[in-house]
């Protein structure tokens, strides 16, 4: 069973990670799978603690939300956070944001990253990170 959780305060890129994945499971014909959605980065941390015993494999995240953790984003506080959880030491992780130095933050914090302008705009290398990042193809 795959397990993700997608952490965005915008409603709208909600549905398009969750679509898109739900889409790619479908071409893939994976059918056992979980997706959990939280719209902060506080949120996104109790779905975590709620699923220590069973993890996610992949989380999904923005970086500016709540404005809670100046000068750190809210998503970069998040990434920091789940990898302080020993359950959590396998779980994939990349942000998805439209942030100018997305780049930069997702390779100080060891993380794969996706600009939203290139999700939106080439599904396919989208997917193809999710499923890289998910090993879909491999024996799980």
């Amino acid at each position: 069973m795959y397990k993700i959780l997608i952490v965005d305060d915008t409603h709208a890129w909600c549905e398009f990670h969750k679509t898109n994945i739900e889409e790619m499971f479908l071409e893939k014909g994976v059918k056992d799978y979980s997706i959990d959605v939280a719209p902060y980065a506080r949120i996104g941390l109790d779905r975590l603690y709620e699923n220590t015993s069973s993890p996610y494999d992949l989380i999904v995240t923005d970086l500016q939300m709540e404005e809670d953790f100046a000068p750190k984003y809210a998503g970069e506080w998040l990434v920091e956070q789940s990898k302080n959880l020993p359950s959590y030491k396998n779980t994939k992780i990349v942000i998805s944001s439209g942030c100018y130095n997305i780049k930069n933050i997702a390779e100080f914090l060891g993380v794969d990253c996706i600009p939203k302008r290139i999700a939106c705009t080439d599904i396919n290398t989208y997917k193809d990170l999710i499923s890289k990042l998910l090993k879909l193809g491999e024996v799980k």
